[in-house]
C-alpha cells in the first residue's frame, strides 16, 4: 500500500475499511476495503478526519489485514463455531450452540507472544449460549509479513486453540444427606437449589432420596442412584470434618475413584469430585451451594454437563480467581469469580 493525500485519491482502491463514528448514532465502516474512491467521497472522507489515505499497492511477501485475520481464525475455529466476515480487519467467532467453551491457554499465549498478532477470547471453562461471541482475531498493522503468520501457525500447532463442547448430560440423581432432614426435623432447602441449577443446563433429576448420616445407608443410596441410570450423581451435605458427616467416605466406599476432595475455591472448599468406572461423575456438594449464588459447583457444572472430565490438575488450577468477593449485588457470571489470568 502507499500513502496519498485524500484529495488526490479519486480512482484509487482503498486497502482497508474506513470507519465513520457519529457519537450516539453509529460506529461502522463507511467505506469498505476494495472501494474505488470517487469525487463525491472526498468531502465525506475529510469530514471523517481522513486527510491522508492508504491505497492498494501490494508488495510480495506481505499479507493484508483481512486475509491475516482469516488465517488466525483458522487457528481457533473448531466444531460448533461460526465466523463473521472480516470487518475493519477483524473476524469474530460465535457459538453455534449452547455448551462449555474451552481454551488451550498455553498455546494461545504462545501465539499472542508473536509481534503484531492478536487473538482475544472470552474466558475458558465457561458456559456459553448459541450466538455468543467467543473470540476475535486480527493483526495490528494494515499489512503484515507473511513469515510472521507462518511462525504463529507453527506455534499454534495442528489442533484448534478453542473448543465448544455441547451439553450431553441430561439426567441426574440427588442424594440429600443429613439426619435432621431425613427425619423431617428441618425442611430440605438444598435440593430445590440444586434442581434449579441443573435445569439451567437442561438436566432432569430422575432420582432423589433423603438419607440419614449413616455411611452404609449413604452407600446404598449411591448404588441405587447408579442403578437408576442417572448420568450424574450429586450428594448434598455431609461434606465437612464434623464426625457426623460421612459423605466423602460413602462416595469412596461406593466404588468411585476420588479425583480430589477439597478445592482452592471459596465458597466451596469442601467439594469432592469422583468418577465411577463407566465414567459417571459423582460430586459431594458442600453446604455453601445451598445459600451462596456462586460457588465451586457453578464453576464446574458447565464442564460436567458437557461430559468434559475434571482432573486433579483442573481443580488445583482454580485457586487464581477462586475467591468470590461477596459483592452486595451479585453479577455472576459477569465477574472475576472463577476466572484466572
Amino acid at each position: 500500500m502507499k500513502l496519498i493525500k485524500t484529495t488526490d485519491a479519486v480512482g484509487h482502491v482503498l486497502c482497508h475499511d474506513m470507519t465513520q463514528i457519529i457519537p450516539g448514532v453509529t460506529k461502522d465502516a463507511r467505506f469498505r476495503k476494495g472501494h474505488i474512491v470517487t469525487e463525491a467521497d472526498i468531502p465525506v472522507l475529510l469530514s471523517m478526519g481522513k486527510e491522508n489515505l492508504y491505497v492498494w499497492e501490494m508488495v510480495p511477501g506481505m499479507v493484508h489485514e483481512n486475509d491475516a485475520a482469516e488465517r488466525l481464525a483458522d487457528l481457533c475455529q473448531n466444531d460448533h463455531m461460526t465466523r463473521t466476515e472480516p470487518k475493519e480487519g477483524k473476524i469474530e467467532l460465535r457459538a453455534d450452540c449452547d455448551g462449555v467453551f474451552l481454551v488451550d491457554s498455553e498455546r494461545l499465549r504462545a501465539v499472542n507472544a508473536q509481534d503484531e498478532i492478536m487473538i482475544a477470547t472470552r474466558h475458558g471453562n465457561t458456559a456459553v449460549h448459541k450466538g455468543d461471541k467467543l473470540a476475535g482475531t486480527r493483526v495490528i498493522p494494515l499489512v503484515i509479513e507473511g513469515e510472521k503468520l507462518v511462525i504463529a501457525e507453527t506455534v499454534a500447532g495442528a489442533q484448534p486453540l478453542l473448543r465448544l463442547v455441547p451439553y450431553t448430560v441430561r439426567t441426574a440423581a440427588i442424594i440429600t444427606t443429613g439426619s435432621e432432614v431425613a427425619k423431617g426435623l428441618i425442611e430440605d432447602k438444598f435440593t430445590p437449589v440444586v434442581v434449579q441449577k441443573l435445569e439451567n443446563f437442561g438436566i432432569e433429576v430422575v432420582f432423589h432420596t433423603l438419607v440419614e448420616d449413616d455411611r452404609e445407608k449413604e452407600i446404598a443410596a449411591i448404588i441405587a442412584a447408579r442403578a437408576s441410570g442417572a448420568e450424574l450423581i450429586l450428594c448434598t451435605g455431609g461434606m465437612s470434618v464434623d464426625p457426623d458427616d460421612r459423605t466423602p467416605a460413602a462416595i469412596r466406599d461406593s466404588g468411585a475413584r476420588i479425583v480430589r476432595y477439597g478445592a482452592p475455591v471459596l465458597p466451596g472448599a469442601m467439594l469432592l469430585v469422583g468418577y465411577f468406572e463407566d465414567g459417571t461423575p459423582v460430586l459431594g456438594l458442600p453446604g455453601c451451594v445451598m445459600y451462596a449464588k456462586a460457588t465451586v459447583f457453578d464453576l464446574l457444572l458447565p464442564r460436567i454437563a458437557a461430559g468434559v472430565p475434571i482432573t486433579r490438575e483442573d481443580i488445583g488450577a482454580m485457586g487464581e480467581g477462586g475467591l468470590c468477593l461477596g459483592c452486595t449485588d451479585c453479577r455472576y457470571p459477569v465477574c472475576p469469580f472463577g476466572k484466572g489470568a
